[in-house]
């Protein structure tokens, strides 16, 4: 965990110096997603692991979204923080479609929030929130009013997964293309890389190959693949105004081809 956390911190620093004004980094970057130390090692947020976040935001000037194990009233939520560049926490959102084999390590998120910052409107979920058969969590945060959806991601692959035959990530693809299309706003998710050592998925490995799609559904970015494909990518993005609200999303929607609810 000391390791995971001087690394994020690491990057923070980079990112600074690099002229980024926003990092996003992956989900569970501290223990590590369905590790059983979450059991011992989650913290209160705001509290020591969410702090030390903070404080590397405020020494190096930018915003940070950062996923985060989380202790609650005896409780470990899969969280996610956005932090402002004087390292304040401007919102927090839990988890919510939690995968099941997480269920008796993670508890379920129940609220969806934004924050209006000085890049735009910023909304953050997690990873499986943006599976293809969970995408009304991005069509309310869409409808919310967010230009910018920031997704902490851990994508995960067999141990002798063949990426020359299957290529990751075609289905994060399809369902940041849909959401960024349609309500014209930017998608990134950003997913850690290495070994996965403990808990259900032992042996699996997370592969990067992090994301990220703009507002006419076009690929700006994706990482590398691999389990030691550690890397900083930058890509310029900037709000769309969007003066469409409440109800009038509805006729907004068909307008693009949209036909659910």
């Amino acid at each position: 965990m000391e390791e995971n956390l001087a690394r994020a911190e690491g990057m923070i620093r980079i990112a600074s110096r690099t002229g980024c004004r926003v990092i996003v980094l992956p989900e569970c970057l501290d223990t590590g997603w369905t590790d059983p130390s979450a059991r011992e090692l989650a913290r209160e947020v705001p509290g020591e692991t969410s702090d030390r976040l903070c404080q590397a935001s405020k020494n190096f000037g930018i915003m940070t979204v950062a996923g985060v194990t989380e202790l609650d009233k005896g409780r470990i939520y899969n969280s996610a923080i956005l932090v402002d560049e004087v390292g304040r926490i401007l919102l927090k959102h839990r988890k919510i479609n939690e995968l099941t084999i997480a269920h008796d390590l993670y508890s379920i998120g129940n609220i969806l929030s934004i924050a209006e910052t000085r890049l735009g409107t910023i909304g953050v979920n997690i990873c499986a929130d943006n599976f293809s058969s969970s995408l009304a969590i991005g069509h309310v945060l869409a409808r919310m009013g967010t230009h910018l959806i920031f997704s902490p991601c851990a994508w995960a692959v067999k141990a002798d997964h063949d990426n020359t035959r299957e290529p990751y990530g075609g289905e994060w693809r399809q369902s940041y293309t849909e959401l960024c299309r349609l309500y014209g706003i930017t998608m990134v998710g950003v997913s850690n890389v290495g070994w996965i050592t403990e808990g259900p998925w032992k042996g699996m490995k997370v592969i990067g190959c992090s994301l990220a799609v703009g507002p006419e559904g076009q690929v700006l970015a994706q990482g590398p693949y691999g389990e030691k494909a550690e890397s900083l990518i930058t890509v310029t993005v900037q709000a769309r105004p969007r003066e469409v609200k409440g109800t009038g999303y509805s006729r907004y929607l068909q307008e693009r081809g949209y036909v659910g609810p």
